[in-house]
């Protein structure tokens, strides 16, 4: 029997703001945390490493993720980084 979570990632971060302009907006924010999320619970330890993990899981991924424009690049932390 498969257990549904209490609370999701994306549940978590619902309230969060998106920092990127409207026209650098090619993947769901929602998306992109999710991916990182999980890859560095899975011990990624950077943009490179999260992209990796999501090209490697995509097909997992897309079974929960929107994901309208694949996986995100990994040039996709310079967005984020403060």
């Amino acid at each position: 029997m498969k257990l549904k979570p209490k609370i999701t990632i994306a549940d978590h971060f619902l309230g969060i703001q998106d920092p990127r302009i409207d026209r650098t907006k090619r993947h769901n924010l929602i998306d992109i945390i999710t991916i990182a999320v999980c890859a560095v619970i899975c011990g990624a330890d950077g943009w490179v490493a999260i992209e990796t993990y999501g090209c490697a899981k995509y097909e997992w991924l897309k079974t929960f993720l929107e994901l309208p424009n694949g996986i995100p690049s990994h040039d996709i932390g310079i967005l984020f980084e403060f």
